[in-house]
C-alpha cells in the first residue's frame, strides 16, 4: 500500500469515519484502523437494475500523490459491466480526466454506485458487456444478473 501525506491521510480519516457514521443509502464502508488507505465498501445493486440483490466489493486505492492525483478503484467482487474489466479495474471519468482534488471519497463511492445504475458502454473496459449493452440489452441484463446471482450474494 502507497503512503500519502500526513495532511491527505488526517483528511481521509475525518472523511472515513463521517461516512461511517452517515453512509449513502446502499454502501457500507469497511474500516481497517491500522491502514487507513485500504478502503473497501460494499455496494448494494440499485433496483431496477440487473444488479439488484447483490452486493459487492469495492476497493479505493489512493496513490503517494492523492488528492492531486485521482485513486484506483476495483471491484473485488466478479462483476459483468461494461466500464469494470475482467480483472475489476473501473473505468469512470471521474477517476480520469475530470479528477478534482477536491473530491472525496464519498463522491467516488457514489460514483462507482451510479455506474450501476446507468453504465457507459462508450468507454467499456469489458467490450462484450458494452457491445451487448448496446445492441442487445436483454442478454446483456440476463447475463449482469447471472453473475450477480453467483458471484454478489451478501
Amino acid at each position: 500500500m502507497e503512503s500519502i501525506s500526513p495532511i491527505a491521510l488526517r483528511k481521509v480519516t475525518r472523511e472515513l469515519y463521517a461516512l461511517e457514521n452517515d453512509p449513502p443509502e446502499g454502501i457500507r464502508l469497511i474500516l481497517n484502523e491500522d491502514a487507513m488507505t485500504d478502503i473497501q465498501a460494499w455496494i448494494q445493486g440499485p433496483e431496477g437494475t440487473p444488479y439488484e440483490g447483490g452486493c459487492f466489493r469495492l476497493r479505493i486505492q489512493l496513490g503517494t500523490d492523492f488528492p492531486n492525483s485521482a485513486p484506483k478503484c476495483f471491484f473485488l467482487t466478479k462483476i459483468f459491466h461494461p466500464n469494470v474489466s475482467n480483472k475489476g479495474d473501473v473505468c469512470v471519468s471521474t477517476l480520469k480526466k475530470d479528477w478534482k482534488k477536491d473530491l472525496g471519497i464519498r463522491h467516488i463511492l457514489l460514483v462507482v454506485k451510479c455506474l450501476l445504475i446507468v453504465p457507459n458502454p462508450e468507454s467499456a473496459l469489458n467490450e462484450e458487456a458494452g457491445r451487448q449493452l448496446l445492441e442487445r440489452y436483454d442478454d446483456y441484463a440476463k447475463h449482469a444478473r447471472l453473475m450477480t446471482s453467483i458471484h454478489a450474494q451478501p
